[in-house]
């Protein structure tokens, strides 16, 4: 499996000023999308949640995103070195992901750039 980088995740109260600031701090134009009651604005290395406590409850538990090059490589090969996968892989508005636990505990998103067939 190839990593080609990470996003960290960072819940905000106030998602305008947040994305304001990450967008002058990166230079980045921030990308805009809501997935389950939870407003995201994608802004460089950094993927801004904001929404209900209950939903981003769950999502503070994710340490971070890693970017692969292909999901279904990445469920392999987690499975193969003792990762267990708890979610996905399933599309997302950017392509696919999973939700993988580490045998030290850790919880990692792991997201391609696929369109889902």
């Amino acid at each position: 499996m190839e990593i080609l980088g990470t996003t960290l995740r960072v819940c905000v109260d106030d998602l305008e000023a947040a994305a304001a600031f990450y967008q002058r701090l990166t230079g980045t134009t921030p990308l805009r999308f809501e997935r389950g009651g939870v407003s995201v604005a994608a802004v460089g290395c950094f993927l801004l949640m904001s929404g209900p406590e209950s939903e981003l409850e769950v999502l503070r538990k994710v340490t971070a995103t890693i970017a692969v090059r292909d999901v279904d490589e990445a469920y392999a090969s987690l499975c193969e070195v003792g990762a267990k996968v708890v979610a996905g892989p399933v599309p997302t508005p950017v392509g696919r992901n999973l939700i993988a636990v580490h045998p030290d505990g850790s919880v990692f998103e792991y997201a391609d750039r696929k369109a889902s067939v």
